[in-house]
């Protein structure tokens, strides 16, 4: 139970951060000096993005909770651990932030979401093997 209650917030609060982050906390560059014939900025859309990903990661981590079966919860824990990966991915590389490195988004906005997708990917990486090993299925790293 400790581990259903514990990896499923673990989830749910970090999703939250990177849903809400880029529009509150770690807020987005101001967006008007961007607006170039009725466009955004890249970081506009990352934020949009990571808000898609963020409460997917969200429900995941309400799914984990509520399954008992550690099977289940294993590959709950690698789609969370898939969907923080693809955060790093799109913040960092697929849409990116704006190139200004003065910029709010580059300052605070990049690191905050760097921070939150690779530990939710370390954290339901591990898990994943771990429950995977408990449940009696091998599991080889160099296959």
């Amino acid at each position: 139970m400790k581990n259903r209650a514990a990896g499923g917030l673990i989830a749910v609060i970090s999703g939250s951060l990177a849903a809400f982050g880029p529009q509150s906390l770690f807020k987005i560059c101001d967006q008007s000096h961007h607006m170039m014939s009725g466009g955004h900025s890249v970081c506009y859309y990352t934020a949009q993005a990571t808000l898609a990903i963020g409460v997917l990661i969200a429900l995941l981590g309400i799914a984990y909770f509520i399954f008992a079966n550690g099977s289940v919860r294993a590959g709950v824990s690698l789609a969370i651990a898939g969907s923080s990966a693809l955060l790093f991915v799109i913040a960092n590389f697929l849409i990116g932030m704006d190139e200004m490195a003065t910029m709010a988004c580059r300052g605070a906005t990049l690191p905050a979401l760097n921070v939150i997708s690779v530990i939710t990917f370390t954290l339901a990486a591990v898990n994943t093997v771990w429950l995977l090993r408990k449940r009696g299925v091998a599991v080889n790293a160099a296959a």
